[in-house]
């Protein structure tokens, strides 16, 4: 049964009053005006702010009001939605505008069939955002039916500059550094703990309100969506993946550790699950950029998207979250070209196309744990090129030069920034 036309329309009217108002952040998200867009990431990572900031830039550029079709499938008003009232949505504006329509289609993928709707928008020349908490969006199936049709933006919790712009911190004074120090410790301690996304800035009781989004992904992306029967299974299966957030893990370990908790699990469904995991945004993985091809894949070192979601599962978090907090920033600033190292050493992190190798290390007051960081820096740049090797701390700062060789320490709220 179609959906009321006069409700469509309605709503219509309603989300462009909206989408044009709405005050946000600005964030550093540039978007060509004649392309179109799939928004991609966390749920309640900004993705529909972000579409609000490129109406805003759009609206500036000199477009009209009346060109923008916001559209949001997430309303409970709109719960009955099928794949045949999608063009109707086309049709309603169409009725109403006398003008080009610019769509802007959020959390579309609770709609099947949805990707082919969004093809034929971009084969008659029209301009498209879409947005989803789903990086099955991104699935070798949809890439297909889209065509290279859109282009693909990966939307992350706030970086830190971004969260010292909440707390009222001018990231662009060139004296950030001395003037407002004791303001970014402060800041970042927070930041620390409870991650980066944006709607956390304001809220009292943190960890509740990160508790609740967090079972909102479980029963919604992983267990309903996926229709998995052994959702204890998968409780265990997170929550090692958070205990062991440091070191390499096989698809087979993962197995044994969850089928010893009392739930029998096969190496195969922990790799459905894992996958499951990776298309919510929930964990992303990192390879051992030395190891052959089955290793590989098999192998991998676990984070997780936002600090705050992991630290639900810590009892003694600090290494833990400076390490995924690391790990969070050079996925931002590299994408996939994001490895570790494993060949007789171990280093943390090595970005492959700037030749970084990066150690993450809490405390290196202990002469011991100091000179095993600098010791296997030294022995990954003789077998492997680096052109540049850092020490990320907590707090320290300094150089050193070992065998010609220089590194730098320092703490992680300054790297941040």
């Amino acid at each position: 049964m179609e959906m009321d036309k006069n409700v469509i329309k309605h709503l219509i009217s309603e989300y462009q009053s909206k989408a044009v108002s709405i005050v946000f952040q600005e964030r550093p998200y540039r978007m060509e005006d004649n392309l179109n867009y799939v928004l991609v990431g966390l749920r309640r990572v900004g993705k529909s702010y972000l579409m609000f900031q490129q109406i805003r830039h759009l609206l500036d550029k000199g477009h009209s009001k009346d060109e923008i079709l916001y559209f949001n499938f997430e309303d409970d008003r709109i719960a009955s939605l099928a794949t045949e009232d999608l063009d109707s949505i086309k049709v309603c504006y169409e009725e109403m505008f006398d003008c080009k329509p610019i769509f802007f289609l959020d959390e579309i993928q609770i709609v099947d069939h949805w990707e082919k709707f969004a093809r034929r928008l971009a084969d008659q020349g029209y301009r498209v955002y879409v947005t989803g908490s789903n990086a099955k969006m991104l699935s070798s199936e949809i890439a297909t039916t889209l065509g290279g049709r859109y282009l693909i933006q990966n939307v992350y919790p706030y970086s830190f500059q971004e969260y010292l712009i909440t707390q009222g911190i001018d990231t662009t004074d060139k004296n950030l550094m001395y003037r407002y120090r004791t303001e970014i410790v402060r800041a970042y301690d927070t930041y620390f703990r409870f991650g980066g996304l944006p709607e956390i800035v304001q809220v009292t009781d943190k960890r509740a309100w990160l508790s609740s989004l967090y079972q909102k992904i479980f029963f919604g992306d992983l267990i309903a969506r996926h229709q998995v029967r052994n959702d204890f299974a998968l409780r265990i299966l997170i929550r090692k993946l958070a205990e062991s957030l440091k070191q390499p893990t096989s698809f087979t370990r993962l197995a044994n550790v969850v089928s010893s908790s009392g739930k029998k699990i096969s190496t195969d469904t922990v790799i459905d699950y894992l996958e499951y995991l990776k298309e919510s945004w929930l964990t992303f993985s990192v390879e051992n950029i030395c190891a052959k091809l089955a290793e590989k894949v098999a192998n991998k070192k676990y984070y997780f998207m936002d600090n705050g979601i992991l630290n639900l599962f810590l009892v003694d978090p600090l290494t833990s979250l400076l390490e995924n907090q690391v790990a969070i920033q050079l996925r931002r600033l590299y994408g996939e070209d994001v490895y570790f190292y494993y060949h007789g050493i171990e280093v943390d992190f090595y970005v492959l196309d700037v030749q970084l190798a990066v150690q993450v290390c809490y405390n290196l007051n202990d002469g011991d744990i100091r000179k095993r960081e600098v010791c296997s820096l030294i022995k990954m740049s003789k077998q492997i090129e680096v052109k540049k090797m850092l020490i990320i701390t907590r707090d320290e700062e300094g150089t050193l030069v070992e065998e010609g060789r220089e590194i730098e320490i320092v703490p992680v709220w300054k790297w941040l920034c």
